[in-house]
């Protein structure tokens, strides 16, 4: 659950879509649905199915209070669920279909969900799944009548219909804002995942700092590709934040590869776009393959990222052929998520250019409303000095202050910080430079070496796509680093060439001890890399250098 302060009876989030609708009314969202087709909309039309889903809680049961689950990617529809349900004083609880099914089972019984919505391309999981979901009462697949999937399933209804049958007129009920709006799970947590529920208070606040120049500055002359999932974090709040501000809004779904991407972005001349690393490579490698496209014809001029950090190679491609401006966040389903943006300061204007690099590669600063610590190995609060690392924690607003039905028990500290599992230094102008999770951390002859530093210096190399670095058993040493490596297609880096280009950027003690190279690696449900899974892998690796 969110901190929160006072009680009042406003600002809940459906107020967005209705300014939105009222003022910006023929903004566009274009969808590019599940279906195949695309889809045209604005935020007039928008505001109108938002209150018939409003209207369509009732029909279905759903009391104040109790969850509604989606499992759906972004499109018109899961935005009009958005505000709909919550509006309607229900809790949207949008799950993440590319976990393992036993995840989404557990999530959907413990969250309790009473109705569960889906996209077409998840009909196969959610009738192998109905049997185990105790809560779910009614079924609604997001497609109209003539896509509707043969489901052996009862109370299965088209979305399409279901909405066409309620009224659009909707008077929002009022409700302390302090009640919740919407409950994401974490998979980052050990053991099951554990539910963060955000109120209407928290998810006001925070997206009114998404607005704010000095972290996204979205404004309504935007035109945002919402890539990073609507079931990640809430889609980072750009979904509340364009209708704050009635920007246009593009919705790939399910359609993520680089082509469509790219396709997205010229035809519909996208000026913003948020993502994960994972799909940028793949928007790379699509241009790759296509040399003739030159992507500084694009009208992009900033780009999101966030979830692993920004390489140096990333970073430096999106500003030299883009001609965009990378804008790097770091934050988690705890933070929700905004924790820090990267964005320079007014003294940074005559910075040389690599001294300006290393700056734009560090994880942000903090944003008004989230106060920040690194904490060391005795609990001691350690300087910002850019140079002493530790447990990075964070408070304000919009942090948990704890899990959906106290599940993990008291998480805060004394201070009322919550603890991120990150490892972290501060420098004196408060820019945040992960270090690396708690747990991925190398544990070498009493030091720490950052598998997260490795990596991008790995990635810099030109004919690297990805790498992974762990820490593998050593008799003498604790751990060393074991660097796993993709190679970009078409190329044929060495170990020493990699090796020498290491060498030249971190120091002797952090190289890895061997380098192997492997046609893919594995992530997370949210693109991160899946370092657990490589630890089990390679647990009993017998390191060249022994």
């Amino acid at each position: 659950m969110t901190n929160s302060m006072n009680q009042t009876h406003c600002r809940q989030t459906d107020t967005a879509v209705e300014h939105a609708a009222t003022f910006h009314p023929a903004t566009e969202i274009v969808s590019r649905l599940p279906e195949g087709r695309e889809h045209r909309t604005n935020w007039g039309e928008l505001c109108l199915l938002s209150r018939q889903v409003a209207h369509a809680m009732v029909v279905l049961g759903v009391k104040p209070g109790e969850r509604v689950g989606t499992l759906a990617w972004n499109s018109f529809r899961h935005l009009a669920l958005y505000y709909g349900v919550s509006g309607s004083g229900a809790v949207l609880h949008t799950v993440n279909p590319r976990l393992f099914p036993e995840q989404i089972d557990y999530i959907i019984n413990h969250a309790e969900d009473q109705v569960l919505f889906f996209d077409i391309g998840f009909a196969p999981l959610v009738e192998k799944l109905a049997p185990m979901l105790k809560s779910v009462k009614h079924y609604v697949a997001m497609t109209d009548r003539a896509h509707m999937p043969g489901m052996n399933l009862p109370q299965v209804h088209c979305f399409d219909e279901l909405m066409a049958a309620q009224s659009t007129a909707y008077e929002w009920p009022e409700f302390d804002e302090r009640s919740a709006s919407s409950l994401c799970y974490t998979s980052g947590t050990t053991g099951n995942p554990k539910g963060v529920l955000y109120s209407h208070r928290s998810t006001v606040l925070h997206t009114l700092m998404e607005l704010a120049p000095d972290t996204f500055g979205i404004s309504s002359s935007e035109t945002l590709l919402l890539v990073v999932p609507m079931f990640h974090a809430n889609a980072w709040g750009a979904p509340y934040a364009a209708a704050m501000v009635g920007a246009k809004l593009v919705l790939p779904g399910p359609h993520l590869d680089g082509e469509s991407i790219y396709n997205l972005m010229a035809q519909e001349r996208v000026t913003f776009s948020q993502g994960v690393p994972t799909v940028w490579l793949m928007l790379f490698q699509y241009l790759d393959a296509n040399p003739q496209i030159d992507p500084s014809t694009l009208s992009v001029t900033r780009v999101g990222i966030g979830g692993s950090a920004v390489s140096r190679a990333m970073l430096e491609r999106f500003e030299q052929q883009f001609g965009a401006e990378v804008v790097q966040g770091w934050g988690m389903t705890e933070t929700s998520p905004i924790g820090v943006i990267s964005k320079l300061l007014p003294k940074h204007a005559h910075t040389p250019a690599e001294a300006l690099l290393k700056i734009k590669l560090k994880q942000g600063r903090g944003v008004w409303g989230v106060d920040l610590k690194i904490v060391g190995k005795d609990g001691e609060t350690l300087p910002w000095d850019g140079v002493a690392f530790g447990h990075l924690h964070v408070r304000g607003p919009w942090i948990a202050s704890g899990y959906f039905k106290n599940e993990g028990g008291e998480v805060l500290d004394a201070e009322g910080y919550f603890p991120t599992g990150d490892v972290a230094t501060i420098d004196p102008d408060g820019y945040v430079q992960l270090v690396d999770r708690a747990k991925d951390v190398i544990k070498s002859g009493g030091e720490w070496i950052s598998s997260i530093d490795v990596e991008l210096c790995a990635n810099s190399h030109p004919e690297v796509a990805e790498a992974a670095v762990i820490g593998v058993a050593h008799p003498k040493w604790q751990e060393r680093p074991l660097m796993l490596v993709v190679r970009r297609a078409g190329t044929s880096v060495s170990k020493d060439e990699l090796m020498s280009h290491l060498a030249s950027h971190i120091a002797k003690w952090w190289l890895p001890d061997e380098i192997l190279f492997v046609d893919e690696l594995p992530h997370t449900a949210t693109g991160k890399l899946l370092k657990t899974k490589l630890r089990e892998i390679y647990k009993n690796h017998r390191l060249a250098s022994i």
